[in-house]
C-alpha cells in the first residue's frame, strides 16, 4: 500500500498560523523519512484554524527544505485564477524540484462567500467553466495548443524538463467525469464525503481516456485518520477535531483546534452528538493494527492505487506520532 499525506496546516488553541505552518514543513520532512510517496498542502481563504492560503508559496518553502517527497497542492483551486497563472508558478515548481511536482486542481470556494468575492469575480460562472479552464491549463502545462489559436504564440515558462503531474480533486461524480474525460489521476475525498464515492470512483476507472500522459487511471482516495498505541487513547485525541468540526459549523472554532481538556468540557446537545457519530463514520480511529486493517478495507472498497492520510489533532506531536505509527505499520 502506498501512504501519502495531506495536510490542512490546521493552528491548534494556544498556538499561532507562524506555528502552524512551521509544524506542516516538520511533518513533510518526517514524512519523507518515513516513506510517505507524497504531501501535499491544501488552499483555503480566511478559515478559522487553517493557516495556507497559499499553496504555491509553502511547496517552494517545503521542496526547499526536503529532498525526495513528492509535493503538491491539495488543491489549487481553479476558479480563482487563470490557467496560464497556475501553470507558470507549477512549471517553475518544478523546474526548481524536477520530478517532484503534483498539480492537484479543485473547484471548491475554499472560504465565505466574502473571502469569494475578494479573490475572484463570478465565481459561479466560473466553476461552469471548470472544463474549459482545466483543459486551458492542461494544455499550457504540455505546451501544445493548436497552431491557429491564440494562445499558441506564449508558454507557460520556465518549461521544465519534467512537468507537474496535474490531478483532479473531489467529491462528487462531476469532478471524476471530467478527470476520466482528460484522462487525469483523481484523488476522493472520502473524508469529506463517503456518499456513493465507491461507485464514483468505478466509473472514473470505466470511463478512463488513455492519452499520452496517463495511460491508465491513476487514483487516490483521501481519509482522515487518528492513530495511537491504544484505541481508547486514539478516540480520545479525535474528539478535539469532531468538536472543531462542530464549532466551526456553528461559527465558533476561531481559536483553533480544541485541545482533549476543551472538547471534553464542551456541552453537546443531541444534534451534535448524533452529528459526531455521523463523523465518525468517515474516520479511520484506533491502534496500529486496527488502522491499518480499516485502511486496508478502504483500499479495497475503492480499488484505489494509494491512500492519503489527514491527520488533525490538537497536539502537533501526537499528530507526528499517528503518522508514524501508521507508516510502520504499514509501510
Amino acid at each position: 500500500m502506498k501512504l501519502s499525506i495531506l495536510d490542512q496546516s490546521p493552528i491548534s488553541s494556544g498556538t499561532t498560523a507562524a506555528q502552524a505552518l512551521q509544524e506542516s514543513l516538520k511533518l513533510a520532512q518526517i514524512g519523507e523519512k518515513l516513506g510517505f510517496t507524497r504531501y501535499w498542502i491544501a488552499e483555503h481563504h480566511d478559515l478559522p484554524g487553517l493557516a495556507c492560503s497559499a499553496p504555491e508559496v509553502m511547496l517552494g518553502y517545503i521542496g526547499a527544505n526536503t529532498e525526495k517527497i513528492r509535493i503538491g497542492a491539495g488543491a489549487v483551486l481553479l476558479p480563482h485564477y487563470k490557467p496560464y497563472k497556475i501553470a507558470e508558478t507549477f512549471n517553475m515548481l518544478a523546474t526548481l524540484f524536477p520530478g517532484r511536482i503534483d498539480l492537484g486542481i479543485g473547484r471548491a470556494p475554499g472560504g465565505s462567500a466574502e473571502a469569494t468575492m475578494a479573490l475572484s469575480d463570478n465565481f459561479l460562472e466560473q466553476v461552469r467553466n471548470m472544463p474549459d479552464s482545466f483543459n486551458n491549463l492542461l494544455q499550457f502545462l504540455q505546451n501544445d495548443f493548436p497552431s491557429d489559436h491564440m494562445f499558441s504564440k506564449i508558454s507557460a515558462s520556465p518549461k521544465p524538463e519534467i512537468s507537474p503531474e496535474p490531478w483532479i480533486l473531489g467529491t462528487s461524480e462531476k469532478s471524476a467525469v471530467l478527470a476520466a474525460e482528460t484522462g487525469t489521476a483523481y484523488a476522493f475525498g472520502h473524508f469529506m464525503s463517503e456518499k456513493e464515492g465507491p461507485s464514483i470512483m468505478k466509473n472514473y476507472m470505466n470511463n478512463f481516456k488513455a492519452n499520452d500522459r496517463l495511460q491508465r487511471p491513476k487514483s487516490i482516495v483521501a481519509v482522515s485518520a487518528i492513530c495511537s498505541e491504544t484505541t481508547e487513547r486514539a478516540e480520545e485525541i479525535a474528539l478535539s477535531n469532531l468538536l472543531w468540526e462542530i464549532q466551526l459549523e456553528k461559527g465558533e472554532g476561531r481559536q483553533g483546534v480544541p485541545s482533549i481538556e476543551e472538547a471534553k468540557r464542551y456541552s453537546l446537545n443531541s444534534d451534535e452528538k448524533k452529528k459526531i457519530k455521523n463523523m465518525r463514520k468517515k474516520m479511520v480511529i484506533g491502534n496500529p493494527r486496527e488502522v491499518k486493517q480499516q485502511l486496508i478495507e478502504l483500499q479495497t472498497l475503492y480499488e484505489a492505487d494509494e491512500i492519503m492520510i489527514i491527520t488533525i489533532t490538537h497536539s502537533y506531536e501526537e499528530r507526528i506520532q499517528s503518522y508514524k505509527l501508521i507508516a510502520n505499520e504499514v509501510l
